[in-house]
C-alpha cells in the first residue's frame, strides 16, 4: 500500500486556529500524492454541550485569567512526580464516537494534531479497540505530557530535539516532520506592494505583533506603544477579539486588524514579528524569513515554547521592554543577526514532511486493515 492509496483520519481541534492550519496543510499534501482525507474536530466527537463548553473555557481563561490557566497548565500539562490528573476521563468521552466514524470511513491512519485526541487514539490503540494505527503531530515546541501516550504508533515533531524527547518519553519512534506550513509563506508574497502601500510610508520600520485568533495577550495596547516609542510602525493583529481592537484602535498604533486572510503578504510586509504564544503564527513568519520576538507571552504553553524556540535559535526571547527593543534594532535591519536568525529558523522546514505515514500505511495493509 503506498500513499496513493492511503485513506487519512486527520483529527483538529477548534482552539484557536492553529490547529486546523496544520490540518490543512496535512490535507494538502496528503491529497497531493494521491491520498485521501478526512478532517474532523475532536471536540465534535464529545457529547452535546461538552465540546464547545471546553472551547469557551479555554478562551476566557486564556483572555481573561492567564493565572487561572498557569495553574491549570502546572497541573494537567508539566511533567511531575507522582500521580497527575490528566485528561483521560474526557478522552474517554469521544471513544464510542471516534470507533464510529472509523467504523464509516474506514480510514489506514489516524492522524491526532491536537492533544487531547493524541491522548483519545492512545487509549484505543493499547486495549486494541482502534485496529489502525495512530500517527501524533505534535504542533508545540513546548511537547507538555498530554501530548505524550505510549500507546500512538509514531509522532512527528517539529525538530530532531523534540522527535528524540518523545522518543524518550513514550517509547514509540518518533521523527522530525519540520513546520507544516503551506506553501504560500514560503518567500515573500505577491501581494507585498499592496500591504506595502497600506502601511504608510518607509520611515519607520513595520513590525508585526500577534495575539492569535482568540485575541489573547496581557498589554497588546502597551507593547504596540513601545514599539511606537522606539521609531517603528505596531501594526496589531487582533484576530477575532473586537474588544481589543477596540483598545488597540485608541492607542499608539496605525494599525489594528482583525482577521486577516492574506497572512503571508502582511508578514512580507513587516520587518519583525512580535509574538506571545509560539503558534502557527510564529512558524508562518519563519517560513516567510520575517524575524520572531516572543514577548508578553500567554502562560503555559506559550511561554515554554517561546523558550523552546529561543534554546534553538529560531526566535528571541525578550523578558522586558528593554529586551524587546534590543531584538527589534538588531533583526529588524539588514545585517549578521537577522540574516542568523532567518536562516536557523529556515531549518524548521526541512523535515520529513508526511513521508512517515507511509510506513505506517504499510503495517495497515500488512495487518489487513482497510
Amino acid at each position: 500500500m503506498n500513499a496513493a492509496q492511503g485513506r487519512f483520519l486527520i483529527l483538529s481541534a477548534g482552539m484557536g486556529s492553529g490547529h486546523h492550519a496544520v490540518a490543512a496543510e496535512l490535507t494538502r499534501r496528503l491529497e497531493a500524492g494521491g491520498g485521501r482525507t478526512r478532517t474532523v474536530d475532536v471536540l465534535d466527537l464529545l457529547p452535546p454541550g461538552v465540546g464547545r463548553g471546553l472551547s469557551t473555557f479555554y478562551r476566557t481563561v486564556i483572555c481573561h485569567a492567564p493565572a487561572v490557566y498557569a495553574g491549570l497548565y502546572a497541573a494537567f500539562f508539566r511533567a511531575g512526580d507522582g500521580p497527575r490528573p490528566g485528561s483521560a476521563p474526557l478522552a474517554a468521552l469521544a471513544e464510542r464516537r471516534l470507533l464510529e466514524l472509523v467504523g464509516r470511513l474506514r480510514p489506514d491512519v489516524v492522524v491526532p494534531v491536537f492533544h487531547l485526541a493524541a491522548q483519545l487514539t492512545g487509549r484505543l490503540r493499547t486495549r486494541g479497540a482502534l485496529t489502525v494505527p495512530s500517527a501524533v503531530v505534535v504542533t508545540d515546541f513546548a511537547v507538555h505530557r498530554q501530548w505524550l501516550h505510549p500507546g500512538n504508533d509514531t509522532y512527528l515533531c517539529l525538530t530532531p530535539d523534540l522527535a528524540g524527547e518523545v522518543a524518550r518519553a513514550v517509547g514509540r519512534p518518533a521523527v522530525a516532520s519540520g513546520a507544516l506550513v503551506a506553501p504560500r509563506f514560503r518567500g515573500p508574497a505577491a501581494t507585498v506592494r499592496d500591504w506595502r502601500r497600506r502601511l504608510g510610508p518607509p520611515d519607520r520600520p513595520p513590525v508585526l505583533i500577534s495575539t492569535g485568533a482568540w485575541g489573547a495577550g496581557a498589554g497588546v495596547a502597551g507593547t504596540a506603544r513601545l514599539v511606537a516609542s522606539a521609531g517603528y510602525r505596531p501594526v496589531v493583529l487582533c484576530g477575532h477579539n473586537a474588544r481589543l481592537r477596540r483598545e488597540a484602535s485608541r492607542g499608539a498604533p496605525e494599525h489594528a486588524m482583525g482577521w486577516v486572510e492574506d497572512m503571508p503578504g502582511l508578514l512580507s510586509a513587516c520587518r519583525a514579528l512580535v509574538d506571545n504564544a509560539a503558534g502557527q503564527t510564529a512558524l508562518e513568519a519563519m517560513a516567510v524569513g520575517v524575524p520572531v520576538v516572543s514577548f508578553r507571552t500567554i502562560p503555559g504553553h506559550g511561554r515554554e515554547g517561546s523558550l523552546r524556540m529561543a534554546e534553538h535559535g529560531f526566535a528571541d526571547y525578550a523578558p522586558d521592554a528593554g529586551a524587546l527593543i534590543r531584538s527589534l534594532d538588531a533583526l529588524t535591519r539588514p545585517g549578521a543577526a537577522r540574516e542568523r536568525r532567518v536562516e536557523a529558523a529556515s531549518g524548521l522546514f526541512s523535515g520529513e514532511g508526511v513521508r512517515p505515514l507511509e510506513a505506517l500505511l504499510r503495517t495497515a495493509g500488512r495487518s489487513g486493515a482497510a
